[in-house]
């Protein structure tokens, strides 16, 4: 099998005539250039180069491969040239709750990707191994620290079709037999359903679903009211009333959690800085969905 490392040798030796020469500017022994050559010229069947008192003499194979040899090195050398000098990507994984909502976390890590140049993204479940992860304030361990971002008051989604929808409150006695679509995991539905038996009042089942995006397209179609935080893009859909349930206060906090012993690392403190910016607009009313 021919090398590149032979071609290389043969290529110095062509170059400056002598293979003391070659050996200097290759950083390497007489022996090892003198075996390379050999080495070709066993391959090819041919002899490359004569021997005479000042040094070697190309033969017409030689004349021959040399071009060839010089324009595999060459694109050798660009090959790690070009690679040499392309940035190292930058990885992150990141672990992100199911009912955070695309259009926000789209925004979100598209903040992310403006503030970190090269960013290589993974998104994973926020239990997987993760560099970061959105999550609830209870989910945040003991070695991690937090910084919150958004706030998701959840409300009564029901259908305008409703006379119900003219309401500007819902009282707890209301919900009493209504058709409900259940969405699960949810701890805001978990503290209503645990309020709800307190006073027994109890929904007529619907549906079972998991994602936030289905519940309000049923909503919508009229099947039965479901318990959603009030998105804005939920709010803006056709056929949808939010309203908020008397004494209770069904709140959400989210935010971004780290490992606190890599707090100070670049890649944490350009996302730090992303999640206060993030903060700020939301606070400030500057969202791209409102």
């Amino acid at each position: 099998m021919m090398e590149l490392r032979s071609l290389k040798y043969f290529q110095a030796v062509y170059d400056k005539g002598s293979i003391s020469a070659a050996a200097k500017i290759c950083f390497v022994s007489q022996p090892s250039i003198t075996a390379a050559i050999q080495q070709l010229e066993s391959l090819l069947s041919v002899t490359l180069f004569i021997r005479h008192a000042r040094g070697v003499l190309p033969t017409a194979a030689a004349d021959k491969l040399y071009p060839l040899a010089k324009d595999i090195t060459d694109n050798t050398h660009s090959i790690y040239q070009l690679f040499a000098n392309s940035p190292q990507p930058v990885s992150l994984r990141l672990g992100i709750m199911r009912s955070l909502g695309a259009k926000r976390m789209s925004f979100f890590i598209k903040q992310i990707s403006e503030k970190i140049e090269h960013l290589e993204l993974t998104l994973v479940d926020p239990e997987e191994p993760c560099d970061i992860r959105v999550v609830l304030t209870h989910a945040v361990t003991s070695q991690e620290s937090f910084i919150p971002i958004w706030q998701d008051d959840y409300q009564l989604a029901v259908p305008t079709s409703w006379s119900m929808a003219d309401q500007t409150l819902v009282k707890l006695a209301q919900l009493d037999g209504m058709p409900f679509i259940y969405r699960m995991p949810c701890d805001a539905l978990n503290k209503l359903k645990l309020e709800m038996v307190n006073q027994g009042v109890h929904f007529q089942h619907r549906a079972n679903i998991r994602t936030i995006e289905y519940a309000w397209q049923l909503v919508s179609t009229g099947i039965g009211a479901a318990l959603l935080p009030n998105w804005q893009e939920i709010k803006e859909t056709a056929g949808i009333q939010l309203l908020p349930i008397e004494g209770l206060n069904l709140v959400k906090h989210i935010g971004l959690a780290y490992k606190t012993n890599k707090a100070n690392t670049s890649l944490i403190l350009a996302i730090k800085e992303v999640c206060q910016e993030h903060a700020s607009l939301i606070k400030s009313r500057i969202l791209i969905n409102s």
